[in-house]
């Protein structure tokens, strides 16, 4: 759980450093698909915001088995809720971040820092009223960051990349999602330069 703990605690101090590069006037440019920066990182503003609140809804019992598990689920649901509510979602969560985002994001980072240090490893419940351990929740939350950190970097032109735990963490999940999902031999030739990913391929 230590272990987990710090690379998320990377993940997120790498996201709030990123945001903190975004120049003034990028906000409003495109960020991915339909989503602004601002969205983008709002809804990448979420693997903080959710951590804190789940962190208050205990969970009865443990439905769901790790980091790989949580991604297998959400593919379900997330083709279930639909491509526009999810867009939406995105965009509250950009304009809840207020006239200052850099200070709601610092402010944020720092919460959910405190609330992490003050328990141990609780089961809580997340999206679709699921019962998952923190310490395989976390994980998930450290991919967001990572994935979305990249996307963010490249719409608004700044270089700059997770540290090697984070991105170990999160390419070796995407992999492990990859062969939960049923494409683990497509993932493993791409990886060895064997083959390429079909076009629009996602384990997302």
């Amino acid at each position: 759980m230590a272990g987990t703990r710090a690379v998320y605690a990377a993940a997120t101090d790498f996201f709030t450093a990123l945001v903190r590069q975004v120049p003034d006037d990028r906000w409003d440019d495109p960020g991915l698909g339909e989503w602004t920066v601002r969205d983008l990182i709002g809804h990448t503003s979420r693997s903080l915001t959710t951590v804190s609140t789940y962190l208050k809804a205990p969970a009865q019992r443990e439905d769901v088995a790790d980091a790989v598990d949580y991604y297998v689920r959400m593919h379900e649901y997330s083709a279930g809720l639909g491509a526009a509510a999810i867009v939406e979602r995105g965009r509250q969560a950009g304009r809840d971040l207020g006239d200052d985002p850099v200070a709601a994001i610092e402010a944020l980072a720092l919460r959910v820092q405190t609330e992490l240090a003050a328990v141990e490893d609780p089961l809580i419940e997340v999206i679709g009223g699921l019962g998952i351990r923190l310490s395989s929740y976390l994980p998930t939350r450290t991919f967001e960051l990572a994935v979305h950190g990249l996307d963010i970097g490249r719409a608004v032109g700044v270089d700059f990349e997770p540290p090697v735990e984070v991105l170990t963490e999160a390419t070796a999940l995407a992999a492990r999602i990859g062969v939960a999902l049923g494409h683990g031999p497509t993932v493993l030739r791409a990886l060895t330069g064997r083959g390429g990913l079909p076009p629009g391929f996602s384990v997302v």
